[in-house]
């Protein structure tokens, strides 16, 4: 735990303006994952090649995808700090990583992103650290991102949904825009 709290500093360091994709992940089938150089984002699909829209939801009542957690995004920082090699990443679970300030602070529910070519817009429905994260990362980890300072800085992610469409490719940049 402690060496989770003393990377805060780091994460907090990221762009809050000019970011940019550091990786780009689809689930393909549950426990599968492809890391990919570029997507698409569509407004129907989500990361096209991902298993969002087919797996559904669990939370939903008619068990259909939810529409707020479209696309999911997580501060590379954050998924360094608590993955350790960039290979590791994908088993959070999350499709994009990005070196950009993700806290709530910056991005409240509603801002709008470029991500690419693409447009997403911030949920307000939180992302949170659950059992298969703390399985793969372990109970600190999991008491980290769901922490009051993890849930302030979003370092288990945010749930996005597509507003429009397009390309996005690793290294693309990531912006804030008007809503």
């Amino acid at each position: 735990m402690d060496e989770l709290e003393a990377g805060v500093d780091d994460v907090r360091g990221a762009p809050k303006d000019d970011g940019r994709v550091e990786l780009i992940v689809a689930r393909p089938d549950v426990e599968e994952r492809t890391v990919l150089e570029k997507a698409r984002l569509d407004e129907v699909e989500g990361l096209v090649g991902d298993n969002w829209l087919p797996r559904g939801s669990s939370r939903c009542e008619d068990g259909t995808a939810d529409p707020e957690a479209q696309v999911t995004v997580m501060n590379a920082r954050a998924a360094a700090l608590i993955a350790g090699d960039r290979e590791r990443w994908p088993l959070a679970g999350d499709q994009l990583y990005v070196n950009f300030d993700i806290g709530n602070e910056n991005l409240p529910a509603g801002t709008r992103l470029v991500v690419g070519d693409a447009v997403l817009e911030v949920s307000a429905k939180p992302h949170t650290g659950c059992a298969k994260f703390n399985a793969r990362f372990g109970k600190d980890a999991l008491r980290f991102v769901n922490s009051p300072v993890g849930r302030e800085l979003n370092l288990r992610g945010i749930n996005t949904k597509v507003i429009t469409g397009g390309a996005v490719r690793t290294g693309d940049a990531v912006r804030k825009i008007a809503g």
